[in-house]
């Protein structure tokens, strides 16, 4: 057998990076597995104000990195690799990724969530040529152009806000005649003249021939449907899709005990399988923040050390 690692953190989100900080601090020997580069959702949030010590003008990257730079600090190691498998039954827990399989006597599983699509034709042919799920990371690509923001909840809103320092106008498309924004985020989008608002809508169709050139939507309380064109000077405008988040626990869905594809855990973060825990976004929780992330990070990784400890 490869090398067995006292504990493998599937996810660098947050939770990840706080269980490996914890689990580093500790003399666990740590592996950190992630796909892409350490984050999460947080990575493409232009600026963070509930987080208790931020720094003035706090991003999501700029958090991201110093929390990255402790576990490093702690001599936690980090692999890029996607997971396709996990057994995680008896004393070794075995991970399979892509580009080969990892051993540990423990596993912290902080895999997060993913964004949700609209789910209407022409949205999957057309991401990346105007449809976008991240204002940071595509802004800049619609210096003057019009776009258009899906969704009413507090992600929708802030990167719409975002999007006005580049676009000439932003829309949000809501299927509701409210927000869900907390208050204070309402009333900065309220406050601001480059953002409208297009209320009891929903989107039926994304056209284009290669890139997005028209969208089709629907009133959700009169039925009625019409087709917005982008500006003939243009060529384009650009869709933002920010309608929710899907759990990312598709590969333990028959092996922990799951609520609505959310993992269930105690309050010590311990699934349904002894050395196995739960933290952050992908756990049956009532609020996802960053700040509830990062304590579920730190009692997985305790916890995970008295389970060592046990063995």
């Amino acid at each position: 057998m490869d090398k067995v690692f006292d504990v493998i953190i599937l996810g660098a989100g947050p939770a990840g990076l706080a269980a490996g900080l914890y689990a580093g601090r500790s003399r666990m020997d740590t592996l950190i597995l992630e796909k892409l580069a350490p984050g999460g959702q947080i990575a493409i949030t232009d600026e963070i104000e509930n987080y208790p010590g931020s720094i003035d003008h706090e991003t999501g990257p700029s958090l991201v990195n110093r929390m990255a730079a402790q576990t490093e600090k702690f001599g936690v190691a980090t692999v890029k690799d996607t997971v396709i498998g996990v057994e995680l039954d008896g004393e070794i827990k075995c991970i399979e990724g892509v580009y080969g399989k990892y051993f540990a006597k423990a596993v912290i599983i902080s895999t997060g969530l993913q964004h949700k699509r609209i789910g209407c034709p022409g949205e999957r042919e057309l991401t990346g040529k105007g449809v976008s799920y991240c204002a940071t990371c595509d802004a800049a690509f619609f210096e003057g152009l019009e776009v258009f923001v899906v969704g009413g909840g507090d992600a929708a809103v802030e990167e719409a806000l975002y999007l006005t320092k580049f676009a000439r106008k932003v829309t949000i498309i809501h299927r509701r005649d409210q927000l869900r924004a907390v208050k204070s985020i309402q009333q900065k989008a309220f406050a601001n003249d480059k953002l409208h608002f297009m209320w009891d809508t929903v989107i039926e169709e994304l056209k284009g021939d290669g890139i997005l050139g028209s969208i089709v939507v629907k009133n959700v309380k009169t039925g009625e449907t019409n087709e917005l064109f982008a500006d003939e000077d243009d060529g384009t405008f650009g869709v933002f899709v920010f309608v929710g988040f899907d759990p990312m626990s598709s590969l333990f869905a028959d092996k922990l005990e799951m609520m609505g594809g959310y993992i269930v855990t105690d309050d010590n973060m311990k699934t349904s399988i002894p050395g196995v825990y739960a933290a952050g976004d992908i756990r049956v929780k009532s609020l996802r923040q960053v700040v509830t992330a990062v304590a579920d990070g730190a009692i997985a990784a305790t916890q995970a050390e008295r389970y060592l400890e046990g063995l």
